[in-house]
């Protein structure tokens, strides 16, 4: 027993140093994965971006978008947009169609909304949540920036159909923003958009979207048709088709509301 003692007296320097490497070599494994972190971010962030290039070029551009609403038991509704945008954060939609709405004009300056109409001399500061029509809110015409109003992060990834999506959640950076949380696939190949859910603060599914009809616009393949559903109520939907996209060089004053009143 005294033997067995003193060899144990003996080795615990030995034993003492391998407690500290193991508990080194912990630590380490942690601040690697502590590090990995902000990586993670990146990726996820980048992913996002990729998406939104492939949605709408970040150059100026011109874009005739129309919308036409289904329900159960209504009458479906159709409306046409004009909209021009410019970095993201710069964006015109003018209503061209029905003909008794024409002349109302949105204008977007950051997250800041106002609409122009013909009959009123100032113009109304409006939400990006406000429903613009059908299942569509202002924010889903005027501002798509992702990447811009959303941290997002890598939940998963998913194989669909043989194709693999990786599957993001995009928590908004503030209030402002159109939804307060987006659940996103986007394919991890070519980043192609493929689906989305949107949220409001309470934590609520409102919608549904479908990315589809990928064509080439504005030299680019990119969704032609978006498919947005209500989560709320059955059998309510709208379908928005993208058509004559353009790269166009806007001038700053265009998103001004000074030039927008002499449109």
């Amino acid at each position: 027993m005294l033997r067995n003692r003193i060899k144990l007296l003996k080795n615990w320097p030995c034993l003492l140093g391998m407690c500290c490497f193991v508990a080194l070599a912990a630590n380490g494994a942690a601040a690697q994965e502590t590090a990995a972190d902000p990586a993670d971010d990146a990726y996820a962030r980048s992913i996002v971006e990729k998406a939104d290039q492939v949605r709408f070029p970040a150059e100026g551009f011109q874009v005739d978008v129309s919308i036409i609403t289904s329900k159960a038991d209504a009458e479906t509704e159709s409306r046409k947009f004009r909209v021009l945008s410019k970095g993201n954060e710069n964006t015109v939609v003018m209503v061209t169609e029905p003909a008794s709405e024409r002349g109302q004009i949105i204008l977007m300056k950051g997250r800041d909304l106002w609409v122009f109409l013909p009959e009123v001399s100032q113009p109304v500061r409006i939400s990006l949540s406000q429903r613009l029509t059908g299942q569509v809110a202002n924010g889903d015409l005027a501002r798509a920036n992702f990447a811009g109003d959303y941290n997002p992060k890598v939940l998963r990834h998913e194989t669909i159909n043989g194709e693999t999506y990786a599957v993001l959640e995009l928590t908004a950076v503030d209030r402002s923003v159109t939804y307060q949380k987006v659940m996103y696939w986007v394919n991890q190949k070519n980043f192609w958009p493929f689906k989305a859910e949107f949220y409001s603060l309470s934590n609520r599914l409102l919608k549904k979207a479908a990315y589809e009809d990928f064509k080439t616009l504005a030299g680019r393949l990119r969704p032609t048709r978006m498919v947005m559903e209500d989560a709320l109520r059955g059998g309510e939907k709208s379908v928005l088709e993208y058509g004559e996209m353009k790269l166009r060089d806007l001038p700053d004053r265009v998103f001004t509301k000074e030039y927008l009143k002499k449109l």
